[in-house]
């Protein structure tokens, strides 16, 4: 990797107010320039950190059973810890491992999208000589781009291109819809009611599944000769709903779907036809409410199926859509997540440069950011 002369704009503001990592002892952001580059002298072995924001969210647990297979596989000590989602308890425990003398930090960061908490996550590992292996949740905000990943010269993140599952989202819906528009109607006014669970408030990922699950179903739906999409509820100007947990969880759409339900249903004419997620936990909380009042019933062909599209592939939305109560949602690949970190792990192992090895993998082409790797999503196709 490489050095620019970049400088971060705002590490003043990272010390004071996005962690709480012991950086009282680290020189100011001027100083920078004087890193320690080998390991530190007292590490008898090769030993990793993984830190996850959550053990509870059913993708990342996906990563975590992918990973901990690869690295036992590839023979590489490790601990892992849980932050439970607080930041706060995520920055103590990577002050502790890094006092700890490991050899390298992968890091699923609970603060999604904030630079400053990343770049205090980097500076305090740079002058300890570990590299940092971020994966998954966004490490700067959204128009930041470069601006932690262009800095550092040992660190990478390993994730999305946020923008791909939105648009694959969008035309899998617009797909559907257009082969099942008249069915999915069910009040017959001319237009598909939808209810959007955004998941995150900044988490980039959310960000552009929530903007271009719509958009791109609406150009295939105009080109069709149908009006764009109708959100459920024209007195909200989001037009999506949030989980205030920030855990994209299961219980909070459903929740938030069963009130829904309460005041837009078939019986007062302004029924939800379409539920759109931005992840499978929370689509399965809705297919809950859903069938809490009668809908998307798996042994009554009779019951009426509102369509339900997510987006991860979890284990459990694949046996919903073999059910045939969900629709579809987009593979967000955990395996291929975790061969990644494996192999930027193995390199650290060896002493290697973190990237040797990934040039077939993705990159953020648009902002020339060769250690920002982006694993491809798809859309799920249900085995014959």
């Amino acid at each position: 990797m490489r050095r620019t002369g970049k400088r971060l704009p705002v590490f003043a503001i990272a010390m004071a107010t996005a962690t709480a990592l012991l950086l009282s002892a680290c020189a100011p952001h001027k100083d920078r320039q004087e890193k320690v580059t080998a390991f530190p002298e007292d590490s008898t072995a090769f030993n990793a950190a993984i830190f996850y924001y959550d053990y509870s969210d059913v993708y990342i647990s996906s990563v975590r059973t992918a990973l901990t297979k690869r690295l036992v596989q590839a023979g590489i000590a490790y601990n892992e810890f849980d932050a439970e989602s607080s930041q706060s308890v995520q920055n103590a425990q990577i002050e502790s491992a890094i006092s700890s003398h490991v050899n390298l930090l992968i890091v699923n960061v609970v603060n999604s999208g904030s630079s400053d908490t990343s770049d205090a996550i980097c500076l305090r590992a740079e002058r300890a000589g570990i590299p940092v292996v971020f994966f998954n949740r966004p490490v700067e905000a959204d128009g930041d781009e470069g601006v932690i990943l262009d800095y550092y010269d040992t660190v990478a993140f390993v994730g999305t291109d946020p923008a791909e599952a939105g648009h694959l989202q969008g035309e899998m819906i617009g797909d559907y819809l257009l082969n099942h528009y008249e069915e999915t109607d069910l009040n017959k006014d001319g237009q598909i009611s939808y209810a959007m669970f955004k998941g995150e408030a900044k988490n980039a990922e959310a960000i552009y599944r929530t903007k271009y699950a719509v958009e791109d179903a609406d150009k295939l739906l105009n080109a069709g000769g149908h009006p764009d999409l109708y959100y459920f509820n024209q007195n909200s100007v989001d037009k999506f709903q949030l989980d205030l947990t920030g855990k994209w969880s299961l219980t909070s759409a459903q929740d938030y779907m069963m009130t829904n339900l309460s005041q837009y249903n078939e019986d007062n004419g302004n029924m939800i036809e379409l539920v759109i997620c931005n992840n499978d936990n929370m689509a399965e909380g809705c297919i809950r409410a859903l069938q809490a009042v009668g809908y998307n019933q798996p042994k009554d062909k009779a019951s009426t199926k509102i369509p339900v599209f997510g987006v991860d592939a979890t284990a459990a939305a694949k046996q919903l859509i073999g059910e045939g109560v969900m629709t579809c949602t987009i593979v967000q690949d955990a395996d291929g997540m975790a061969e990644c970190i494996a192999l930027m792990a193995q390199n650290a192992s060896a002493g290697s440069d973190l990237l040797a090895g990934t040039e077939g993998y993705a990159y953020d082409e648009e902002n020339d950011l060769h250690n920002k790797l982006y694993i491809p999503y798809s859309i799920y196709v249900p085995e014959e």
